[in-house]
């Protein structure tokens, strides 16, 4: 790999917009990316509010029963790292947009949470310490807020880790012990209760990422399926007319901002009534289907990243979005219109085959609103019908007057 094509990789692995010229969707993801940043910092207000509840109300209860001269000595570190914990949420608050673009970002700072904790762990009796509860917590946040599956188990491993090692440190007395009130101090460097007292707690942990991860992902997966199924056409899996039509608005609000172009085109099968007529009705799925699956191929293979995008327009009519690098023509619309054309050509289902007309609209030579835009496609369409199909025919006709 070159290191042009290194540095890319790693551009896109690292951030959310990686593009120099970012689709909706991108932007969208973006936003998205944003939200759940703002969600982890309101969460992490309210978890550090909690501990300092407990943190006071434990005191208090040490204190009634003549226990907090021993704890005195160990307050100092853990009061340290949540006054740390308060300074750097505050800090994120104020900045979090400015770092949104990282898709890491989330990720960090859950790690960085779970050093806090650690340290609160190890201060307050390691092995016997209740803190290891706020791992669960984590994990199940992140299981709530991470956009990946390999995201969470980071959390969850790093959670493990970081767990496994206090103990393992306190056992070989690198980490002095540190002597809690009401406890049988000596257990913390017994090597069998400390390995089962820390199994237990490693199940808990990864029971907790797995349940809390199937949870969300089943949950999103099913949002997913519903929102697929809002703007897909049924048949072939392709976006539907009302989605083409908002995919095309919203491209052409991108070109807008860049100053590129974006080219709209309808592909229609020739004499298809015909074909339904000599062939029947399930032949004509069938090739429907055979097209539909070419088209889908096209806008996966073509594009920047899949940002062509296709749809079934209508019956046998479909149409594709096509960016374009410049803004001056439509030159990649074209093309792609002429391998399309091409392509169906080739395509036989028991040596049965058709042909397509297809038209061509570009922004802003032939419209500057996706209204405008499919009107012009259309008009074109009709005209490469009129002349006999099998062709492509490009903008409107040359007495148009916008």
């Amino acid at each position: 790999m070159t290191p042009g094509r290194l540095t890319k990789s790693m551009q896109r692995r690292l951030t959310v917009l990686w593009r120099d010229q970012p689709s909706q969707s991108d932007i969208e993801e973006l936003e998205a990316n944003t939200a759940r940043v703002g969600l982890v910092i309101r969460l992490r207000w309210a978890i550090v509010l909690a501990i300092v509840v407990f943190s006071v109300l434990g005191i208090g209860i040490y204190m009634l029963g003549g226990q907090a001269q021993l704890l005195a000595p160990h307050m100092i570190i853990p009061a340290i790292a949540l006054w740390f914990v308060l300074v750097y949420n505050y800090f994120y608050q104020r900045t979090y947009r400015q770092f949104a673009n990282l898709a890491v970002f989330n990720v960090a700072q859950l790690l960085l949470d779970m050093v806090v904790v650690s340290v609160l762990i190890y201060y307050s009796g390691g092995v016997y310490s209740w803190f290891d509860a706020m791992y669960y917590l984590f994990v199940l946040e992140a299981a709530l807020i991470l956009p990946t599956r390999r995201q969470v188990w980071w959390v969850a491993g790093a959670a493990v880790a970081a767990y496994v090692g206090i103990l393992t440190l306190v056992g070989l007395h690198v980490l002095p012990a540190m002597a809690m009130p009401f406890v049988a101090n000596d257990l913390q460097t017994n090597a069998s209760y400390v390995a089962v007292r820390g199994l237990w707690t490693v199940t808990v942990i990864l029971g907790t990422a797995t349940v809390g991860e199937q949870f969300v992902r089943s949950n999103r997966d099913r949002y997913a399926r519903f929102v697929e199924l809002a703007v897909r056409d049924m048949r072939t899996g392709l976006f539907d007319r009302a989605q083409i039509r908002h995919e095309l608005a919203l491209e052409i609000e991108r070109a807008k901002r860049f100053g590129r172009g974006v080219s709209v085109l309808l592909a229609d099968i020739d004499h298809f009534e015909h074909f339904n007529t000599l062939f029947g009705t399930d032949a004509g799925n069938r090739m429907i289907d055979l097209i539909a699956e070419r088209l889908r191929r096209i806008a996966e293979t073509d594009g920047d990243s899949s940002l062509i995008v296709a749809g079934r327009y209508g019956g046998e009519e479909f149409a594709l979005i096509v960016p374009e690098d410049s803004s001056a023509a439509s030159s990649e619309g074209i093309t792609l219109a002429e391998r399309i054309r091409a392509d169906v050509s080739a395509i036989l289902d028991e040596d049965r085959s058709v042909t397509v007309s297809v038209g061509v609209a570009a922004f802003s030579r032939d419209g500057r609103t996706a209204s405008e835009l499919l009107s012009a496609a259309d008009a074109a369409l009709v005209r490469a019908a009129a002349d006999g199909g099998n062709r492509v025919v490009i903008g409107r006709d040359p007495s148009f007057r916008s």
